[in-house]
């Protein structure tokens, strides 16, 4: 059993201005379940690293205490099991089952243990493959549940989960959440960050919710805190259950062909694919986990060399290399005709600051520097990011990057934008912001391909919707 107090708790990352989250006064008994919510940026995802000890002495300023069973959190780490919102970030083993027992043989469970441990934990989340799958083949929805099932083999008294659900289809998004209820012991304490409020509830017992900037704003009850607090955490962009999102549909049909994938495909990650890309349409491309959806995405935006068929780019995209197919392109001008979006952000950020990363691409592209400034102050507040123009990308919550990697996208102005679950840890503000967005640069004659999971982004934007099966 663990329980958690916070007492004054703050923390700034090295090299910030801005604390990432302070003023936190929080007791959790154990055994309580609880979601934590807050806008993006209000400092959840550091509050849950402060928790698993993984906040280090010299990577930032503490104020106040944090104890779990009263120990820091960095002598009571056997206690805490943790899923991030990156689940790549913590596969260390190239083989599945290798990495859910790498923390079994790390805390000296009985070798005899070990494997029906592991075996009971990917059954748990409904993981689809056997042991000796190779975890670079796992797509990310897949490596999300391979990384619940690591921290479920553990065994954890105080078990934290950072979007656990986020990039999987809604069969896999829903084993998750029975496994978590099924996993845990009646004194296991689940403290659980999940922007999708509604679906979160089932699993918890008390609401609570962080103010950005410090302190906690409401504790108690769901129904409580969504009856006296609702409508202003709505506004300020909590996921609010009951709350209805504007359509943002075209409101005129589809312009000139783009692009054109004619058998596209890259076995076994993806199988044969037929696809029409148009300006002024903004297309959905949907599946079940595994069914290759990323991959279509790399490839429609030049990103991977076909294992086989065509993307054959028109001239109304290409210009003079419409013979050419986007993968053989020179850089520049692959990033002024098609932005892609990946579905980790991090793999996209090769500069050390905020502001560098959205002027990198204009640059490469041959913009003034006065132009290039215009751009990256724009994005910055259309995006809410200006606070942050000097801070280092990697120091960013997940919804910040998330917005980041939009914009490093953008900043060139490509004709077709394509982006994997590009609404990943957003905010219910921060969420209607980008699918306006995305919904003006369909309406100015851009291509918009999105691989997601998210039901509402595809209700509110899409204009046709393509369902990928697994190969």
């Amino acid at each position: 059993m663990s329980a958690v107090e916070l007492r004054g708790f703050g923390w700034r990352h090295a090299g910030r201005k801005r604390w990432a989250v302070r003023g936190v006064d929080l007791r959790i008994e154990a055994g309580e379940r609880v979601l934590l919510l807050g806008p993006s940026g209000a400092g959840k995802s550091t509050l849950l690293a402060a928790l698993a000890g993984l906040l280090p002495e010299d990577s930032g300023e503490q104020e106040g205490t944090v104890e779990i069973d009263g120990l820091d959190p960095r002598k009571a780490r056997e206690r805490v099991g943790i899923v991030f919102q990156d689940p790549e970030a913590q596969l260390v083993m190239a083989r599945c089952g290798d990495d859910v027992a790498f923390g079994l043989e790390n805390r000296g469970v009985p070798p005899e243990e070990i494997w029906p441990r592991v075996d009971e934990a990917l059954r748990r989340v409904g993981f689809p493959y056997h042991r000796g799958r190779l975890t670079a083949a796992l797509s990310g929805g897949e490596q999300q549940r391979l990384a619940l099932a690591g921290a479920l083999a553990l065994r954890p008294a105080l078990l934290l989960l950072d979007e656990p659900t986020a990039n999987l289809d809604p069969a896999g998004a829903a084993l998750v959440r029975e496994a978590v209820a099924s996993a845990l012991d009646a004194d296991t304490t689940l403290i659980l960050v999940e922007h999708r409020v509604a679906e979160a509830l089932p699993l918890v017992d008390r609401v609570v919710v962080l103010e950005p900037g410090g302190g906690v704003r409401a504790d108690g009850p769901p129904e409580a805190v969504f009856a006296a607090h609702g409508d202003a955490l709505a506004a300020e962009g909590v996921w609010v259950p009951g709350r209805t999102i504007p359509p943002r549909h075209a409101t005129a049909p589809p312009g000139d062909l783009l692009l054109t994938a004619d058998r596209l495909g890259l076995p076994p990650r993806l199988a044969p694919t037929d696809l029409p890309v148009r300006a002024g349409e903004a297309l959905a491309i949907l599946g079940p986990n595994g069914a290759g959806k990323s991959t279509l995405a790399l490839l429609l935006g030049g990103l991977l060399r076909p294992g086989t068929g065509t993307a054959t780019a028109t001239a109304e995209l290409a210009g003079r290399d419409a013979r050419t197919p986007p993968h053989r392109w020179r850089a520049p001008d692959l990033a002024r005709r098609i932005g892609s979006v990946f579905q980790d952000p991090e793999h996209q950020f090769v500069t050390g600051t905020v502001l560098d990363e959205l002027a990198l691409g204009p640059r490469r592209t041959g913009r003034s520097e006065a132009a290039t400034k215009a751009t990256v102050d724009g994005l910055l507040e259309r995006l809410r990011l200006a606070r942050l123009a000097g801070a280092n990308p990697y120091t960013l919550s997940g919804g910040e990057a998330r917005r980041l990697s939009v914009a490093t996208a953008l900043a060139t102005a490509p004709r077709l934008l394509i982006c994997d679950e590009p609404t990943f840890g957003q905010d219910r503000r921060t969420w209607l912001e980008l699918v306006d967005l995305f919904a003006e640069l369909r309406d100015a004659g851009h291509g918009v391909v999105t691989v997601t999971h998210d039901a509402d982004f595809v209700a509110a934007l899409a204009d046709r919707t393509v369902t990928l099966e697994r190969p």
